[in-house]
């Protein structure tokens, strides 16, 4: 049998699934979406090296540009409020909730200039993500040494005042689609606290609407993005951590709950009054 005739074959059979079934669907677009970002890295990663020849902060307006396309693959929309809360030409924290693999394109869609990101260790393996994210300048963390994490964060820390960085880190942890926030860890806020550099908390709507793994369902959708007022941190000393955790906590939650949509079970969404289960 010829080739040919197989992988048109094949490809009939795939397309027939994508449209008789929503998990093939899913599966179709979550699988374009990653080949995406590998061939977007690969492309982008050239472009750094010719444009800044290595690692440095720069090469993010580059990445940003590539990565905010991603979002006309699938009919996303990013509805941004009080933007202008990240712009302000000063180091400070940014904290974010942190749902799915799509929050990257969430991120490049409001990442203010010189900003850097902080990534476990193990996304610097992954083939051309890992190359750009490097380039990007990401700072990467071993999360299973905590003494090598607190070196680079204390290092971190010094370099953020003396370059004028901003640092972009998901406090939960891990990607969480639960419908609420995690717990958040410690370690951003004692980095602001450390280098005394306002937090800015940025939330994410849920895509809980559009975008749903359990469910196995991907559709277009509007993501709503709420920069915070600043949490300064002047004169906080270590012992404030647990309170300006809890503060930031609770300010994003409230924020969270109140621009989230969550779908019924006739698949229409309730407004941004209902709140999300438990």
């Amino acid at each position: 049998m010829e080739l040919w005739p197989c992988l048109a074959a094949a490809l009939l059979l795939l397309l027939l699934l994508v449209q008789l079934s929503r998990a093939a669907e899913f599966y179709a677009k979550v699988a374009l979406y990653c080949a995406l970002c590998f061939a977007v890295s690969a492309v982008a990663s050239l472009v750094c090296l010719l444009r800044h020849g290595g690692r440095t902060v720069e090469n993010m307006s580059i990445i940003s540009w590539f990565v905010r396309s991603f979002k006309y693959f699938y009919g996303l929309r990013f509805e941004v409020r009080d933007q202008h809360r990240l712009q302000e030409a000063r180091p400070c924290v940014i904290v974010s909730n942190h749902q799915s693999i799509l929050d990257m394109m969430g991120l490049m869609e409001v990442l203010p200039e010189r900003c850097v990101q902080i990534a476990k260790r193990e996304l610097l393996f992954l083939g051309p993500v890992g190359l750009i994210m490097y380039l990007g300048g990401v700072f990467f963390i071993n999360r299973q040494r905590s003494s090598t994490a607190m070196t680079v964060m204390a290092d971190l820390g010094e370099r953020m005042v003396r370059e004028n960085l901003k640092v972009w880190i998901y406090p939960e942890g891990t990607r969480n689609d639960n419908g609420d926030l995690l717990p958040f860890k410690k370690g951003a806020f004692y980095l602001a606290v450390q280098a005394q550099v306002p937090i800015v908390p940025v939330v994410y709507s849920s895509f809980f609407s559009f975008y749903n793994t359990k469910k196995k369902f991907f559709t277009s959708g509007t993501v709503t993005v709420q920069v915070l007022e600043a949490i300064p941190t002047s004169g906080l000393t270590v012992a404030d951590v647990p309170a300006l955790v809890d503060t930031c906590h609770r300010a994003m939650r409230t924020t969270f709950l109140h621009i989230s949509k969550t779908p019924q079970e006739n698949g229409a969404t309730a407004g941004p009054g209902v709140q999300p289960a438990q």
